[in-house]
């Protein structure tokens, strides 16, 4: 278990994995389609693609967080 104060970057971390996961595997297979080296090329892919989604999500959560709050401030 992790302290509470750890919560933005995990939930970076485990959105990040999530997301670089679909978005390569679909990017993968259109690529190349279903081949029998595909799974490698996905890891790759993924691997590739967390690596520098994981620091973005982590500078870009706190803009995006401030302009979902502007958005939806009412008065």
């Amino acid at each position: 278990m992790f302290p509470p104060k750890y919560a933005p970057a995990l939930f970076g971390f485990i959105l990040s994995g999530l997301m670089s996961f679909l978005v390569s595997g679909i990017s993968t297979a259109r690529a190349v389609g279903l081949a029998a080296h595909f799974p490698g090329l996905w890891a790759t892919a993924w691997l590739t693609a967390w690596l520098i989604a994981f620091p973005v999500v982590l500078v870009v959560a706190p803009l995006t967080r401030k302009a979902v709050g502007w958005l939806t401030r009412q008065g």
